[in-house]
């Protein structure tokens, strides 16, 4: 009996040891908790959040623990594909309204909210679900890098693009890149595109801060900000307004060329006239024309040698 007392003691005291264990947790300087319980016991609601750079901290038996960034973090969108990954670079178009599709390069900035019960609202919204990754794989927001950019992708990218669309796409690609008015013309139209830039840049921070916060239900993302760096067009189309200014390049040196010619045939004319007026005046022309050194000239006859000295 008391054999079997002891055994029953040891089964019960091995998981209340190993739980008991696993209950102390601590968190890097780039990362926040949010601790679940999940005891024999307890129901599955959040039992706490644990600042960046905690101790070891007693989080309860058998809780789960789910980390989030505490960093500024960001979000990279590019028009080049050889740049995309799987982790926070993503290839974003946006047409024009007039029909461009136009390749985008900028970043967002943000920072998680840590204010704790507004971590604990994003995870009950976000960290009890899963997000499908690039890959097909079901993570969770809290599953590293790799969750955290299923779930920003799946979340956030839609608002943004979005939000680029709207403002984009009421411009006309010529405000955006001037060399997109070769394709309205043969002419290259000088345009300022930084200023439609920085207004296409305001409008979506504008845009994002307004509704990022209602489709996500809540303030979770702080101190956005949106850099928009430059707008491209398509590669087909860039080749083809880098032909367009190389042929008006070439026509510009073709009719400098024959300004240059006209400008010289002007001025043998005059010259000759000149000359015509003052026949002695052609004559010390030659003479100054002669290299140094020259002891026998012999002017008016065709038959005439020219010796150097040596």
């Amino acid at each position: 009996m008391r054999i079997a007392l002891a055994v029953l003691a040891a089964l019960v005291a091995i998981p209340l040891l190993i739980g008991g264990i696993g209950g102390l947790e601590s968190t890097g300087g780039g990362e926040v908790a949010v601790v679940r319980d999940g005891g024999i016991f307890d129901d599955n609601k959040v039992r706490q959040v644990i600042d960046a750079g905690s101790g070891l901290t007693w989080t309860g038996m058998w809780s789960s623990v789910h980390l989030y960034p505490a960093q500024q973090r960001f979000y990279t969108i590019t028009a080049d594909a050889k740049r995309a990954t799987t982790l926070g670079v993503d290839v974003v178009t946006v047409p024009s309204s007039d029909g461009v599709n136009l390749g985008i390069e900028g970043t967002l900035y943000f920072t998680l909210n840590l204010d704790h019960e507004t971590l604990k609202k994003f995870d009950d919204k976000y960290g009890t679900r899963t997000f499908r990754a690039q890959d097909d794989r079901s993570l969770y927001a809290w599953d590293g890098d790799e969750g955290w950019s299923a779930f920003f992708g799946q979340a956030v990218r839609p608002v943004i693009d979005n939000a680029l669309r709207g403002q984009i796409g009421s411009m006309r690609c010529a405000e955006l890149v001037p060399s997109c008015s070769l394709l309205e013309s043969n002419a290259l139209k000088p345009r300022d595109s930084n200023a439609n830039i920085a207004e296409v840049q305001n409008a979506v921070n504008a845009s994002l801060a307004r509704d990022l916060p209602v489709t996500l239900g809540g303030e979770f993302l702080t101190g956005l900000r949106f850099t928009l760096v430059k707008v491209t067009l398509p590669d087909e189309v860039q080749q083809a307004v880098d032909r367009s200014l190389s042929a008006s390049a070439a026509v510009s040196e073709a009719q400098a060329r024959v300004a240059q010619a006209k400008a010289e045939a002007e001025a043998n004319r005059a010259r000759q006239d000149g000359y015509d007026k003052c026949p002695a005046c052609a004559e010390i022309e030659k003479l100054k024309s002669l290299p140094q050194g020259i002891t026998v000239y012999a002017p008016g006859n065709p038959q005439a040698v020219v010796v150097p000295s040596r």
